[in-house]
């Protein structure tokens, strides 16, 4: 049994609110991708780590910045629309490439999140891969959630919180998410070909829990953030520091 990773990075970031994809922002003397690639490529266990971009990724994409990384990372060109169809494409990708890898394990991570630790690959690793299913780093919920609503009062866009959401039992999902390709192949492309009633997929864990399975849950760290607005990118920078 082998151990794969993807990284689907055809995305623009538009709520980090920067002209260049965010995946390619400088961090800490890097791209916050190379971050990202780092301890996928470092870890032992790890074959390969496939890198799905868009079609059209010409000039932001560096062989030469990324070679400190090592011989492990392969580009696909075939970034989709979406995430998912990121993933689903680079997974059909690999089956051509790679032939019988339907139970094999695929870690599939974010481009956005430059602060994954070896320590975490490496217990996502050891505690998933025994299980049926597959699964997920993820934190418990700790703040109090609240329930927003929206409205105009006096010419201004006004959000005030009209409840309070109980937080028990709710887990905030990081990646790598990891399940077997097989698996994740099979409920990405169900939920492809699904119609209008398909269910909202925003990462790998929510497909396979489309099919009725129950993915792992993997206690894991907060620094494990993901860069989404203008502040994260100072957050993140602190924390690599620290590595």
């Amino acid at each position: 049994m082998a151990y794969y990773a993807l990284i689907p990075a055809a995305g623009i970031g538009q709520r980090v609110a920067q002209t260049t994809p965010k995946q390619y922002l400088p961090l800490a003397g890097q791209t916050m991708i190379w971050h990202a690639l780092r301890a996928l490529c470092k870890n032992p266990a790890i074959d390969r780590v496939f890198v799905v971009l868009a079609t059209d990724d010409k000039e932001e994409w560096s062989d030469q910045a990324m070679a400190s990384l090592g011989s492990k990372l392969q580009v696909l060109r075939c970034g989709g629309a979406t995430r998912a169809h990121s993933v689903l494409n680079g997974l059909r990708m690999m089956a051509v490439m790679l032939g019988d890898i339907a139970e094999d394990w695929v870690l599939v991570h974010d481009a956005a999140r430059p602060c994954l630790s070896d320590v975490l690959v490496e217990k996502l690793i050891a505690e998933v891969g025994d299980d049926a299913v597959g699964g997920l780093l993820a934190v418990p919920v700790a703040d109090t959630l609240k329930q927003a609503d929206f409205s105009i009062e006096s010419g201004d866009s006004i959000t005030r919180s009209v409840g309070t959401v109980p937080r028990e039992n709710l887990w905030q999902a990081q990646t790598p998410q990891m399940f077997r390709h097989g698996l994740l192949l099979r409920a990405l492309g169900i939920i492809d070909n699904m119609a209008g009633d398909a269910p909202v997929i925003t990462d790998e864990a929510s497909a396979v829990e489309a099919l009725g399975l129950a993915p792992r849950l993997v206690a894991s760290l907060t620094h494990n953030i993901k860069v989404t607005y203008p502040a994260d990118l100072q957050l993140a920078e602190i924390i690599l520091n620290d590595f």
